[in-house]
């Protein structure tokens, strides 16, 4: 069964920094594309930056390029978001998906941790 679960989410204040897991298992993790997306109350579904199987590529949105910094271990299969200077505006559910470098058509995603920017 697959499964991709999410953690590393929290209340921070504009300026700060998170740093989001998503810990897989069910397949072969670096076979896959990787990508998180998110979801701010109210709103669609925002790709935000992708990460192709062997690590050695990444894309970021316009929104959160030159903050958020994708990576994944593949030993671990585990999937990384490094973010800072974190906004109110970045406050959403994120998710990590399975399948797509870019955009949301992913075959699975996870549940989603909360991330909260606010003083």
């Amino acid at each position: 069964e697959v499964q991709l679960v999410e953690s590393g989410g929290g209340l921070v204040q504009p300026g700060g920094s998170l740093r989001l897991s998503c810990a897989a298992s069910g397949f072969t993790f670096s076979s896959y594309a990787m990508s998180w997306v998110r979801q701010a109350p109210g709103k669609g579904l925002e790709w935000v930056s992708g990460i192709n199987g062997g690590g050695g590529r990444t894309s970021y949105a316009d929104s959160v390029k030159g903050r958020f910094t994708i990576s994944r271990d593949n030993v671990r299969n585990t999937l990384y978001l490094q973010m800072n200077s974190l906004k109110p505006e970045d406050t959403a559910v994120y998710s990590c998906t399975q399948g797509a470098y870019t955009g949301t058509s992913y075959l699975r995603r996870g549940q989603g941790t909360q991330v909260t920017v606010s003083s």
